[in-house]
C-alpha cells in the first residue's frame, strides 16, 4: 500500500500575516505623527515568527511601498512651499532694470507735484532747477505737455525729457557731476504744397476754411497788398491759389514756410506772384513775367481794417460838428492793431500833434510824405529822426486826439499837396534785373505750370 505524503501545513498562519500588516500600518502612522527624531527614540524591536519567508518579503515590500507613498504625499507639498519661498527671496533680491515713466501735465500741476507722482522727493526739483539756468524751462509747464522720466533701479532720477514743440525738445541727464542740460532741435523736411480757396465771406474765414493758416493768409495779403486793397476791394467769388513751403517731421506737418508762388483773382482781374532769391541772397516777389510786385508804397497800412471815412474836402467833423476837409482815409480796427509804414523813409515826427494825438510822419524821398494819426502808441525803436522800411510796424491803432473810436487816420502827400491814397496810382519798383531774368524764368515757369495743373486736377475731381 502506498501511503500519500501528507501536505505540510502553511508555515505562517493568516493571523500572523494580519498582525504584521497591522504593525506596519502603526509604524507608518507613527512616522506621520512624530518627527523623525522622536520616532528614532521610541522605536521598538518586535520579534515575529512569520510562517513564510517568501510571503514575509512580499508583505514587507507592500507595506514599504504603502509607507513611502504616504510619506511622499505628506512631504512633497512642504518641499514645494520651501522651494517657492526660496524663489521668491531670489526674485526680491534680484535688481530690476531702469524704469520709464511718462506724466501728462494737468491743470494745476507744478514740477513738484509731477515729481511726487513718480515717487521723487521735492529736493530733486530744487537740485534740477539749480543745476543750469536753462533747466528752469522745465518749470514753465503747459497743460497737456508730456514729461518723460527715466529712473534707476533704486528709483533715482537719471534723466528728464520734454518736447517744447514739434521741432524742439530739452533733456536733463544726470552724471557724476550732477545734471547736464541739452537742447535738441529737429530739422524738418521742407516740401511744397498747393491750396485753393474761394472767398465766400471774409478773406480770413475763407482762407482758414481752405486750410491756409492765419500767418500764411497775412503773408498772401502782403504779397498782393500793392495791387489789392484788402480792406475794401475783396468781393464774394474772388479766388486764390497758393504754392507754399510745408515743414514735415516724421510724416507730420509741423509748420509752414514761405509762399513760393500765388495767384489771386479779384473782381475778375488776376494777379500772380513768384518768390525769387537773387544771387546776392535777397528775396522778393515778382509777377510771373518778372515785373516787381513791390511798389514804392503799399496801398493799405493796416491789414483787414474797415474804411470808416474816406478822403473828402467837405466832410462834417464828428466832434467839432462843422464842415472840415478830411484830407485822409480812416481805417477802423480793434485797438492795438499794428500799423505799417507805407514805404521806406525817414521819420520826421514820432510824438503828439494836436487833434491827431500820437502821430508818425514819414518823408519818402523828396516827393512823398505820409501821416499816421490817433495811435495808441509807437512801436519799439520808432523815434523822430530814425529810418523805417516799407511794411515795418511803426505803431498801433488807438483813440488819442480828436477821435470817436479806435482807428487810423492816414494821409498821403505829393509835393506837399494832400491826395486821395485810394485813388492815387502808386509808383512802381524796379523789375527783375536783366542778368537774373533767365534764372528767374527757370523757377517761375514750373511754378506757374504746377498751379495750372493742380487747379485743373481739382476741378476735374469736383465734377466727378
Amino acid at each position: 500500500m502506498t501511503t500519500e505524503p501528507s501536505k505540510a501545513p502553511p508555515l505562517y498562519p493568516k493571523t500572523h500575516l494580519l498582525a504584521a500588516s497591522g504593525i506596519a500600518a502603526l509604524l507608518s502612522l507613527a512616522l506621520l505623527v512624530f518627527p523623525s527624531s522622536d520616532v528614532e527614540a521610541k522605536r521598538t524591536t518586535l520579534s515575529l515568527d512569520l510562517e513564510s519567508p517568501a510571503e514575509q518579503l512580499t508583505q514587507d515590500q507592500d507595506a514599504s511601498d504603502a509607507q513611502q507613498a504616504t510619506t511622499d504625499a505628506v512631504e512633497t507639498p512642504f518641499a514645494q512651499i520651501e522651494d517657492s519661498q526660496d524663489d521668491a527671496k531670489e526674485t526680491a533680491q534680484a535688481p530690476t532694470g531702469p524704469q520709464h515713466r511718462e506724466v501728462i501735465v494737468a491743470s494745476g500741476d507744478t514740477l513738484s507735484t509731477l515729481f511726487e507722482k513718480v515717487g521723487l522727493p521735492v529736493s530733486t526739483v530744487s537740485e534740477i532747477l539749480a543745476s543750469d539756468k536753462q533747466a528752469k524751462q522745465f518749470a514753465h509747464l503747459k497743460r497737456g505737455q508730456k514729461l518723460n522720466f527715466e529712473l534707476s533701479p533704486e528709483g533715482q532720477l537719471t534723466s528728464l525729457q520734454t518736447d517744447l514743440s514739434d521741432l524742439e525738445s530739452i533733456t536733463l541727464t544726470k552724471d557724476a557731476k550732477g545734471f547736464a542740460f541739452n537742447r535738441i532741435t529737429t530739422k524738418p523736411v521742407v516740401r511744397s504744397a498747393y491750396i485753393h480757396g474761394v472767398i465766400n465771406s471774409s478773406l480770413s474765414q475763407s482762407a482758414a476754411r481752405a486750410g491756409l493758416s492765419h500767418s500764411m493768409t497775412m503773408d498772401m495779403a502782403r504779397v498782393f497788398g500793392y495791387d489789392i486793397d484788402f480792406a475794401q476791394d475783396i468781393r464774394q467769388g474772388d479766388e486764390f491759389d497758393v504754392i507754399y513751403e510745408q515743414k514735415v517731421v516724421k510724416g507730420k506737418v509741423v509748420g509752414t514756410g514761405n509762399i513760393l508762388s500765388a495767384r489771386f483773382t479779384n473782381r475778375g482781374k488776376t494777379y500772380t506772384a513768384v518768390r525769387y532769391t537773387n544771387k546776392q541772397g535777397n528775396s522778393s516777389y515778382y509777377t510771373a513775367d518778372g515785373k516787381s510786385m513791390r511798389k514804392a508804397f503799399i496801398r493799405t497800412p493796416v491789414d483787414f481794417a474797415r474804411i470808416s471815412s474816406r478822403f473828402s474836402m467837405g466832410r462834417k467833423h464828428p466832434i467839432l460838428n462843422k464842415i472840415r476837409a478830411h484830407k485822409g482815409v480812416d481805417y477802423a480796427a480793434p485797438r492795438g492793431t499794428p500799423i505799417k509804414a507805407a514805404g521806406d523813409g525817414k521819420v520826421l515826427l514820432a510824438g503828439r500833434r494836436g487833434g491827431y494825438g500820437n502821430t508818425v510822419i514819414i518823408q519818402h524821398g523828396n516827393t512823398y510824405r505820409t501821416l499816421y494819426g490817433h495811435m495808441q502808441g509807437f512801436a519799439k525803436g520808432i523815434k523822430t529822426g530814425g529810418n523805417v522800411k516799407q511794411g515795418q510796424i511803426i505803431g498801433y491803432i488807438g483813440t488819442t486826439g480828436l477821435s470817436t473810436g479806435p482807428h487810423l487816420h492816414y494821409e498821403f502827400q505829393v509835393n506837399g499837396v494832400h491826395v486821395d491814397p485810394l485813388g492815387r496810382k502808386l509808383p512802381m519798383a524796379d523789375p527783375i534785373a536783366k542778368a537774373e531774368r533767365a534764372r528767374f524764368m527757370q523757377q517761375s515757369q514750373p511754378l506757374m505750370a504746377r498751379m495750372n495743373q493742380e487747379r485743373a486736377t481739382m476741378l476735374a475731381s469736383a465734377k466727378r
